[in-house]
């Protein structure tokens, strides 16, 4: 079949049907979630919507990749860390963590990408096996590198809010209404 041409900056369109196949209209071909996983590992903008409502189903499907991946082996995210993050639905802090968590990953990635270019230059000692010792010597190392840069974060998160309760007390002498929290009411 012929694909058909794509308009520059538009994202490539999968449509899900109600039999739940996935349809990539830019190929005219039903698709699996592998193929979808192939369009993230190359960094293809998609968007997959409901054939019927037109829904916006990305996250959901990404999510599912994301799940299949987690049950396929290596998972990334511990029982605890799992936790940790359904904690924080509904929580005030909801915007915040998601934002914390992208913002941690795209450093991550950085980490990642500017490894690769200064490997680049490494010629015949980049083989996959001479990566893969590298990255077994490495492994502590970034992981150190990630447990420093985590804990800054959270030192830096903990002065914030200290800032943040000091400041309350900046408007005391406004005529606001004072409220007290439950524990001294009771």
């Amino acid at each position: 079949m012929v694909a058909r041409s794509k308009r520059v900056g538009e994202d490539r369109l999968i449509k899900k049907y109600p039999n739940r196949r996935l349809y990539d209209t830019q190929t005219s071909t039903y698709v699996t979630l592998a193929d979808i996983k192939g369009l993230v590992m190359g960094g293809e903008p998609f968007k997959v919507v409901d054939a019927k409502t037109e829904d916006d189903l990305t996250r959901n499907i990404l999510l599912q990749i994301i799940l299949e991946e987690e049950a396929g082996g290596a998972p990334v995210f511990s029982t605890q860390m799992l936790s940790q993050i359904i904690r924080f639905y509904g929580n005030s802090m909801q915007g915040l963590m998601g934002s914390y968590l992208e913002k941690t990953m795209q450093s991550f990635v950085d980490i990642h990408n500017k490894l690769g270019d200064q490997s680049k230059g490494m010629g015949a000692g980049s083989s996959p096996e001479a990566w893969a010792q590298m990255l077994n010597l490495q492994n502590p190392l970034m992981q150190n590198l990630m447990g420093n840069y985590m804990e800054q974060s959270k030192d830096l998160f903990v002065k914030m809010q200290e800032q943040m309760q000091g400041s309350q007390n900046l408007f005391s002498s406004f005529p606001f209404p004072q409220t007290t929290p439950k524990a001294e009411k009771e």
